[in-house]
């Protein structure tokens, strides 16, 4: 399931922030993150951010190819940090 909290090196956490300042905790396509982000390894970001437990993703139930992005909201992903 998800991934134990870690904390974000700052370069990922700019990033987090800025997609947590665009979609909360609302799903995000990468395509989305990318046109926001506007970086060329928007997938490196994304991949790191699940690796530290600040993103989930889900399989689009209409295409099974592409992923939906949600971020994990930071008052839990830090509460989780202190109690892990």
């Amino acid at each position: 399931m998800s991934n134990i909290i870690s904390p974000l090196p700052k370069w990922i956490m700019k990033h987090y922030s800025k997609l947590w300042s665009k979609f909360k905790d609302k799903q995000f396509t990468h395509q989305q993150a990318e046109d926001l982000l506007k970086i060329t390894n928007t997938s490196i970001v994304l991949s790191r951010l699940k690796k530290f437990g600040w993103l989930d993703l889900t399989l689009d139930p209409q295409d099974s190819r592409k992923r939906l992005y949600k971020l994990k909201d930071p008052a839990d992903a830090v509460k989780e940090m202190s109690n892990g």
